[in-house]
């Protein structure tokens, strides 16, 4: 029987990958991964998004949706009402602030490694996927090198589900920068799955984008990092802040961030779903 890692991990992106269409308000593609200690996911993570949504719905069917909570559509049409959207918005921050789990997000601006690049030949959740899995297999502690971590993926499509699959398993068996096997496995779900998990990863991940693109317009390059950039004890290299590769750190078009669990960070800190 294959041993399982005491890990989770839940993924989930913001904006759109394709090159050919490019929003000028947010040409951002951010992908995030949301990993998790099972343990402490299932002790703490879903009893708390359950709660939350009995006392604000009355029922656990609702699926949490950034878009939709930040359009105030759906079934957040609840959120037009100010007195309604206040107590929701601040119970919502407080969960996620205090939700036990690590962030590791890719972010890339499209109207920059479009100027770079082209259009033709990239694909940039493949160009984040990777990035994102380098960082996992860092962050885990070495004995995870033993058991196999399952990570999360929402179901997009027969042919994408296709196209992302090949391309995990291609960089799990060595096509990554260190060119070790990376004992990972891929899972995908719907999102009326209504996985704890894959909503918190929809939740963070737009914020990141909006972050580092207010960053890139302020000072003029696209990094960020967490000042918080400390590791588990048991984690193989320490004090990731901004993830990149040297070739990527010349590229201006690619941010990576890291924020650890416990600490506010700039990113928990500003998840407030502004309508913009």
């Amino acid at each position: 029987m294959t041993q399982q890692s005491d890990y989770i991990v839940y993924v989930d992106e913001s904006g759109d990958h394709g090159l050919s269409s490019m929003d000028p308000n947010y040409p951002m593609f951010v992908l995030a991964f949301c990993v998790f200690e099972k343990s402490e996911y299932a002790r703490h993570v879903t009893p708390s998004l359950q709660e939350f949504k009995f006392r604000h719905f009355g029922h656990d069917m609702v699926v949490l949706h950034e878009h939709e909570i930040r359009k105030a559509s759906g079934p957040f049409n609840i959120l037009l009402n100010p007195k309604r959207r206040e107590p929701f918005m601040q119970d919502l921050n407080n969960i996620v602030s205090a939700a036990p789990f690590t962030l590791f997000a890719a972010a890339i601006h499209k109207d920059q490694f479009q100027a770079r690049h082209g259009n033709e030949g990239h694909n940039l959740y493949h160009v984040a996927v990777t990035s994102c899995l380098e960082a996992l297999h860092k962050f885990l502690p070495a004995a995870a090198d033993e058991a196999v971590t399952h990570v999360v993926f929402e179901a997009r499509g027969k042919r994408e589900d296709n196209e992302l699959e090949l391309e995990f398993r291609r960089v799990c068996d060595g096509a990554n920068s260190s060119g070790e096997r990376f004992p990972f496995q891929i899972v995908f779900a719907s999102k009326q799955s209504n996985s704890c998990g894959l909503q918190l990863a929809d939740l963070v991940a737009r914020p990141v984008g909006r972050k580092l693109l207010k960053s890139t317009r302020t000072t003029g390059h696209g990094t960020f990092s967490s000042r918080n950039s400390t590791h588990r004890k048991t984690a193989r290299s320490r004090g990731m802040g901004f993830l990149s590769s040297p070739e990527k750190q010349k590229t201006p078009e690619f941010s990576g961030v890291y924020c650890r669990p416990g600490i506010p960070s700039p990113v928990v800190r500003m998840i407030g779903w502004n309508r913009h």
